[in-house]
């Protein structure tokens, strides 16, 4: 999902003076500023979230179809083994 591209919605968020101070750091390192930084951090971590969700759901199907699959592999196995 593309997040950058869009038009800006300002608002308005509390951080601790420690966390400011890294973003400010960070957007010096990376010639960036400070919403910029803070933009991408929220992203990242959306994408993240989004991604653990995905994995999550596709473990879900895996653990639902383990017993058929595993049975189905030792089917195979079986013939595969057989002189």
């Amino acid at each position: 999902m593309e997040y950058f591209g869009r038009m800006k919605q300002k608002t308005s968020v509390t951080l601790s003076a420690e966390a400011v101070n890294a973003v400010d750091e960070l957007a010096a390192e990376v010639d960036s500023n400070r919403s910029r930084v803070i933009e991408q951090a929220v992203v990242e971590f959306l994408e993240r979230r989004r991604r653990l969700r995905r994995e999550t759901r596709d473990l879900e199907i895996l653990d639902a179809a383990a017993d058929e699959l595993n049975r189905e592999v030792e089917d195979v196995l079986a013939y595969q083994s057989v002189p």
